[in-house]
């Protein structure tokens, strides 16, 4: 389990799924999907003039009265103003209001022949809408959409005009972006108002009305031409009544009659402008207008848009884990804006006659996530990279030098060893063995503690590399892991410290437990390998290599108290240090006749 857990294929797997299901079944961003698919998709354009509203408005209300003092006889006379020229007539007139009930049989009549007169008006009915419990075929279900009660014209009314109903219903988030295509009052289809205008509209013009692609339950999506305010030109009613509007405005167009003052509390949030309500006249003209355009949409699904979420998340989420962030970055973006506009594409391009309209947001945020995951992957294992470093090297290398690898980073660490110039030193206490031979364990391992605690602070102060302790020797190095500008220096300075400390430690040994201690030096310098060596689970970092074994016999025979050291750090430093070279007289094992050797005397402050 904990290998599969860190399978970059099953991380990716499993997030990209939980995402997925968040996303698509959980519904998390559902309300600020809504948002960001209203002011992706409905955008409001120039109108083409063929729709105008007339609306029962302040003016109206005030310069006829109160609404509900209108009798029947006042809509008349609007119908019969269109009648007075048979050739500027409009195409097809629909009226937004109810007149369901019988009233003054003089006022009805007058409103049905005015309307009979025209031959081309749409009046309202309205279903009304609620849950009903059906039973049929031995099994009880609840219809939560199934119509209660149906109210349409009055019988005279009725026989003369086309009927529409007028129902709206909002969406679960109150805004209004579905039209009902028909509601079905005791098995009979009736067409929405608009469906009907629509259609009379077109018959008048020679063409034939495309149906929209409504659901099951006659709801369709429904692309809005403008905001509220867009379909009215102040047309008043009252001005029509009075004559005072130009019939050449209205001929052969679609004229919608409706309320348009707030006090009639006809109006609706509807998707093009969440912020402001639009009276439900000019909800009728934006539908009829796309009817008229066929300009039909359909809602993709969530099914196959949660697949292609998966499959996009998770081959991103495995693309992030493997390049760095700053190639990631640009993957991100350019996928983000991809989404963005192959979903705007979809909306606006018809493809089997129709738009499609997306979950907009579910790709962009879905690469969002995974995008930023990867960050803080990339975070944290760089994190536990520069942790695993510092506890290795901080063991036996200068944190001075571990703050440089960190910020060089782990590459600068070739595994498997690189070749460099370092200078090499090793200690060694003269005689231990016979000490040891003599003292209890206990004393033995206080004086070694005592003396390679002074000798590996000796190494840290002057920013070498402890490498290894070996009984009582030890050594180090300078030039690596990282180059260091005075490495030969700093390790002389180490040797000639080390002697100094171990006559301290000598001195204050003698006082407690009357034992003394002396060691002997090497420095050496050269090119050596330098890296990890060892086995995969057990391995050290070391250096290997001719410098490293000289040094190691410039050690094995400097006597106590002396530091040897070889030519190449002889020259190196010439000037700053003072030395007595002892030829060839001292044989060190391994090399050839003739190799110098050199005793430290002091350095040059």
């Amino acid at each position: 389990m904990n290998k599969l857990l860190k399978n970059p294929i099953v991380i990716s797997l499993i997030s990209s799924l939980l995402v997925t299901l968040l996303i698509a079944a959980g519904g998390v961003l559902d309300t600020v999907d809504l948002w960001a698919q209203d002011s992706w998709f409905q955008s409001a354009k120039a109108l083409d003039g063929e729709i105008i509203v007339i609306g029962i408005d302040d003016k109206s209300l005030e310069d006829i009265g109160p609404y509900n003092t209108w009798d029947r006889t006042i809509m008349a006379q609007a119908l019969e103003k269109f009648a007075e020229n048979p050739d500027m007539m409009p195409a097809v007139i629909a009226i937004d209001t109810l007149y369901t009930e019988e009233s003054t049989p003089e006022a009805d009549e007058r409103l049905a022949n005015a309307a009979a007169a025209l031959g081309n008006v749409v009046t309202a009915s309205f279903a009304n809408i609620g849950t009903k419990v059906i039973s049929e075929d031995g099994s009880t279900y609840y219809d939560t959409q199934a119509v209660l009660s149906y109210s349409e014209p009055y019988e005279s009314l009725r026989a003369v005009t086309t009927q529409g109903h007028i129902n709206a219903m909002y969406d679960d988030d109150g805004i209004l972006r579905h039209a009902m295509l028909f509601v079905k009052p005791d098995g009979e289809t009736v067409y929405s108002m608009a469906y009907e205008t629509a259609r009379i509209y077109a018959e008048a013009n020679g063409f034939e009305v495309e149906t929209p692609p409504a659901s099951s339950r006659g709801n369709y999506y429904v692309t809005y031409s403008t905001g509220p305010g867009g379909y009215y030109d102040g047309y008043s009613f009252s001005d029509l009544i009075n004559g005072e509007i130009d019939p050449s405005d209205y001929a052969g167009r679609v004229v919608f009659i409706g309320p348009y003052a707030k006090g009639l509390q006809d109006e609706y949030f509807t998707s093009i402008e969440r912020a402001r309500m639009m009276y439900g006249v000019e909800y009728q003209a934006n539908v009829v207008q796309a009817i008229l355009e066929s300009n039909y949409k359909t809602e993709v699904s969530r099914l196959p848009q949660a697949i292609i979420l998966f499959i996009v998340c998770f081959v991103l989420f495995l693309v992030f884990q493997k390049v760095n962030i700053k190639v990631s970055s640009a993957i991100a973006a350019a996928a983000i804006v991809l989404s963005v506009v192959m979903s705007y594409v979809l909306y606006n391009v018809k493809i089997g006659g129709v738009g499609h309209v997306l979950h907009p947001l579910w790709l962009p945020v879905g690469i969002l996530v995974f995008y930023v995951a990867s960050i803080v992957i990339h975070y944290v294992k760089s994190t536990l990279e520069k942790m695993r470093v510092t506890r290795t090297f901080e063991r036996y290398v200068d944190p001075e030098i571990v703050k440089e690898i960190l910020k060089e980073g782990t590459e600068s660490l070739s595994l498997g060893g690189k070749t460099c110039d370092i200078a090499v030193l090793f200690v060694d206490v003269r005689g231990f063995t016979t000490m040891s031979e003599r003292l209890s364990p206990e004393k033995v391992v206080f004086i070694l503690n005592r003396y390679l605690t002074m000798a590996s602070d000796c190494v840290e102060k002057n920013h070498g590399t402890l490498d290894k302790f070996v009984g009582d020797a030890m050594m180090a190095f300078w030039g690596a892991p990282l180059p260091q500008e005075d490495a030969i220096m700093n390790a002389v300075k180490t040797a000639m410290g080390i002697v100094e400390g171990c006559a301290r430690v000598s001195d204050e040994l003698k006082a407690e437990i009357g034992e003394e201690l002396r060691v002997g030096v090497g420095v050496n310098f050269g090119p050596a390998v330098v890296g990890n060596m060892g086995a995969e689970k057990h391995m050290d970092y070391t250096a290997i290599g001719d410098t490293v074994n000289t040094a190691a016999r410039l050690e094995a025979n400097a006597p106590g108290g002396k530091v040897y050291i070889s030519r190449s750090v002889a020259d190196a430093l010439e000037g700053r240090i003072t030395y007595t070279s002892l030829g060839d007289t001292i044989k060190l094992k391994g090399k050839a006749e003739g190799f110098e050797v050199l005793e430290l005397n002091s350095i040059i402050k």
